[in-house]
């Protein structure tokens, strides 16, 4: 099914107005009514109530079938953005740098193409506003889920796209299995024992403990997991010491570990608390982890994922879905598909060359991608349903 220039044009519209009005994780409140009055004007029922300000579109096709959801995330990130596009962001501080803004008008767009064709429609489609995705490891699709979000209307599939600044526009990552990594996070607070800078002596330096665990750590992925396996562990916080002459009595690390399957994540998360412990204890300070379990990979289902590549090459031939490697990147929409089966996918948003990456303060997105993305949304809901109907 095409869709015509002017809606692909108004989710354009929409989007710039979502992006010049970001709201962070949980205060998604004016994005939330905004969401909900294109519904009324699409004439689209719609439920709410949902992790505070998550919102349920709800189309029901003129033909009996089976029920599928499609999810768009619509918090923005703690970002100042300099992107210098001119509908930037009006909220200091607060930027839709992961591209949750298309996501959103998309599917509210296509949303609008489905209800005008409900009879062409064999069953129900569910328009998915998920809040809180950035928060991690809480997320909005676990708290969406035990609000009822699905006590009415149960998927049998779901379906989520998100943009991709890597992949040129025309292009889909779609793939079976892991698409995204688990995400793990954690907090070290290590002390010592201050002092003179010329009497080291007789202190525990905190800075020189906490270096030691630094290069300690990295040698998990290079000793322990198994190299076919991916996994990272970064530091990406180190904060010590307050003057030039005093030796530090504390210093906090904060990082995260990613990898793929459960198996290297138990192994990194055993060895990481191992390490941690003993280097301190070894350097003579002492440590408080915080370790936090974040979102589980994103596995998609397999024959959810070759009927998509499909949906997608039925319109814009086998070119259009080219072979990828997975991210380690998390998504929190991991938590929809350990319910029910379904598929996560990238769109490809690349503006070219000087490109930058999501959650970067200069992040764009390629407009001309919304014909790619919607139209793949509407004929993959179509096409699912149609599938469904055969079983």
């Amino acid at each position: 099914m095409e869709i015509a220039e002017k809606i692909i044009n108004d989710a354009i519209e929409f989007r710039r107005v979502l992006h010049q009005n970001p709201e962070l994780s949980t205060k998604e409140y004016d994005t939330s009514q905004r969401i909900q009055n294109k519904l009324k004007e699409f004439n689209i029922p719609y439920q709410t109530g949902f992790a505070d300000t998550g919102v349920l579109g709800i189309i029901k096709g003129e033909q009996g079938g089976k029920i599928i959801g499609i999810r768009a995330d619509i918090d923005a990130l703690p970002i100042e953005e300099i992107s210098g596009v001119e509908f930037s962001s009006l909220n200091k501080g607060v930027m839709h740098a992961c591209g949750h803004d298309a996501h959103t008008s998309m599917l509210l767009h296509a949303g609008k193409v489905l209800n005008d064709n409900k009879d062409k429609i064999k069953g129900t489609i569910l328009l998915i506003f998920q809040p809180a995705e950035e928060l991690s490891p809480e997320g909005g699709s676990q708290r969406m889920m035990d609000d009822g979000v699905f006590d009415e209307y149960k998927p049998d599939m779901l379906l989520a796209q998100h943009v991709w600044p890597d992949l040129p526009v025309g292009k889909f990552g779609v793939m079976a299995g892991p698409i995204m990594g688990n995400s793990d996070r954690f907090k070290l607070t290590i002390t010592g024992s201050g002092g003179h800078a010329s009497m080291p002596h007789a202190t525990t330096d905190a800075i020189i403990a906490a270096n030691q665990v630094v290069t300690a750590l990295q040698t998990i992925v290079s000793r322990n997991a198994d190299p076919m396996q991916p996994a990272v562990v970064t530091v990406g916080r180190f904060d010590a010491g307050t003057k030039h002459n005093v030796i530090a009595e504390t210093a906090v690390l904060e990082g995260t570990i990613r990898t793929q399957s459960d198996e290297i994540k138990e192994l990194t998360k055993k060895r990481f608390f191992e390490i941690v412990e003993q280097v301190t204890s070894a350097m003579g300070a002492s440590v408080d982890i915080e370790f936090y379990d974040g979102y589980p990979a994103t596995v998609n289902d397999a024959e959810w994922a070759a009927e998509l590549k499909k949906s997608i090459n039925k319109i814009y031939g086998e070119e259009a879905t080219p072979e990828l490697l997975p991210s380690l990147a998390g998504e929190d929409f991991s938590r929809f598909l350990q319910a029910y089966p379904g598929v996560y996918y990238w769109l490809g948003t690349s503006v070219g060359e000087g490109q930058k990456p999501l959650h970067n303060p200069a992040f764009k997105l390629n407009e001309d991608a919304f014909e790619y993305g919607m139209t793949a949304m509407v004929n993959m809901a179509i096409d699912a349903l149609n599938k469904l109907a055969e079983v």
